[in-house]
């Protein structure tokens, strides 16, 4: 079981302390520190079975400032989140082959 997490987020936090109490062993991983591969983040998304744009936060400045209005391919959508991790929704809880955002945070124990 892991857990994408930004401890900044309240959501974050709040999807790690459901996997805390659930004594499950799981693996943390900051994805801001260690970003994600293009693959892997393309694994991830089909994981979740969405697409590309439903994992962008859209309210951060940087989608704003550099995407919102323009027309792209779920492959741009893909690289903007590699290059700029800030703009992926998060936490993102993958256990048992499935994967979910935590939004809100209880959905998570859908997949425990």
């Amino acid at each position: 079981m892991k857990i994408y997490h930004n401890p900044r987020c309240s959501k974050s936090r709040q999807g790690l302390a459901i996997l805390e109490d659930s004594k499950n062993p799981f693996e943390v991983i900051k994805y801001l520190d260690k970003p994600f591969a293009k693959e892997e983040l393309a694994e991830l998304i089909k994981l979740l079975g969405i697409k590309p744009i439903d994992l962008v936060r859209k309210n951060e400045a940087i989608w704003k400032e550099n995407y919102k209005g323009k027309t792209l391919t779920d492959n741009e959508i893909i690289e903007a989140m590699v290059n700029h991790p800030k703009l992926i929704e998060r936490p993102i809880v993958v256990a048992n082959g499935k994967a979910v955002i935590g939004r809100p945070p209880e959905i998570i124990k859908t997949i425990l």
